[in-house]
This record gives structure tokens, sequence and C-alpha cells, in this order.
């Protein structure tokens, strides 16, 4: 990453009130090396990766019917920029190295790479084996928020895919930038990822990325980042 970014990061911006966390945008050179700015939500620079990660996680449900309910996600007490600058600069590297295809359309038949192979049909959709109905139904991947009386059963579902989150379904270039950044986080940071389901404050799922022996078998992808 850094290595990558020393070649290919123009610039880092920051930006109140942003609707969403961060933004990868090329930048145009006169030359032929790509460079990137990132720009981020600068409210994060008051976060914990727990807090911002359980910001994000319940914009996924509506809990206006059930109040109770409730979802926190434990990452540890490191610094929310730590997580989205290494997820954000995933996406610098991913670009540069070919980590996924790149295709100039979302629908565009494009060679897989050994990273997509097996677990993306198209840069926007999962192969048949791993469609779910259900997930299909959530924010990341239909744009709507889901009643939080179906969070069970949404986690559950995930844990029948290869996915290290609901985030990493939006595409194949969230789907690297999540399994780097939290196995980055849980292997390397030696932190906490576990996505709590509450009840009056009392603990009624649990869902564990790192374990789910699906998303291990993908971590011998991440060598690249490694060797």
């Amino acid at each position: 990453h850094k290595r990558i970014l020393k070649e290919h990061l123009h610039s880092i911006s920051f930006m109140d009130n942003m609707p969403n966390t961060a933004l990868t945008s090329p930048v145009e050179t006169v030359g032929s090396v790509k460079q990137f700015n990132i720009t981020f939500r600068a409210g994060i620079l008051n976060q914990t990766i727990s807090e911002w990660a359980t910001w994000k996680e319940k914009t996924v449900f509506d809990n206006t019917e059930n109040p109770a309910l409730s979802i926190q996600i434990d990452a540890g007490k490191l610094d929310a920029i730590l997580y989205v600058l290494l997820h954000e600069a995933t996406h610098v590297v991913d670009i540069v190295l070919n980590i996924t295809p790149h295709a100039d359309k979302t629908d565009s038949s494009v060679v897989q790479t050994a990273f997509t192979k097996n677990i993306w049909r198209l840069s926007n959709k999962p192969v048949a084996k791993f469609t779910d109905s259900l997930l299909e139904t959530t924010r990341f991947r239909s744009g709507a928020a889901q009643p939080i009386s179906s969070a069970t059963a949404i986690y559950n579902a995930l844990k029948k895919t290869p996915f290290p989150s609901l985030y990493g379904m939006a595409a194949w270039s969230e789907d690297i930038a999540e399994l780097i950044s939290i196995y980055h986080l849980t292997d390397k940071l030696h932190q906490p990822f576990v996505i709590y389901l509450k009840e009056n404050d009392t603990v009624t799922a649990v869902f564990e990325p790192m374990q789910n022996k699906l998303v291990k078998r993908r971590l011998k992808q991440l060598r690249i980042f490694y060797d």
C-alpha cells in the first residue's frame, strides 16, 4: 500500500457533512501515471472504528417498528481513520494492480481474476451460488433499509457466503477493500470485529466474519499485500 500510494496518491481531502464516509476518485494528470484523491468525511476523525462501523451498519436497518432491537459492532478503540484509510487505499492498489477486473461498464463481460473467480459473475453481481434473495434486498444491494427484525436472518444468510460484510457485497471492489481491512484489523492489529444483535441491550445473536470458513478460504488471495 505504501509503495503504491507514494506513486499514485495525489491528495487527501476532508469534507464536512459528506453523505458517505469517503470517496476515492481519479485525478486528471499530464503524465501516464494514474493519480487519485481520497476525500474523507471529517467527522470520522472524532470516531473510533467501533463507533463508525456501528453507525454505518445501523444504516442497513430500520428499527422504527422495533426500537428495542439494535446493532452494535465491537471493532476495538483504534481511530476510525485507520480503517477507512486502509479501505480507500485498497481501492487505489486494486486499480493499479488489477486485483479485481476493471471494466468500463458494470454489465461488461471481463476476464476474471483469481480474487473474483467463482465468487463474482459481474462487478456488482455475485455468482448464483452466493446470490441470496434476502441479501439482495439489503441496503448495499438494493439501496433500501430493511426492518431490523430481519437482521438475524440476514446475517445467517451472509454466513453462507464468502463475503466479509454486507458492504462487501456491493461490488467486487468493495469486497476486496472490506476483506483486507477486516483481516488486517483482526489478524495484524489484533482487534476484534464482531457484530452483535441486541434486544434491550441483551445480546441475541453474534456474527464474526473472520470465523466464517468461506471467508477464511479466501485469505490466500491477500498474500499479494504481505509478500
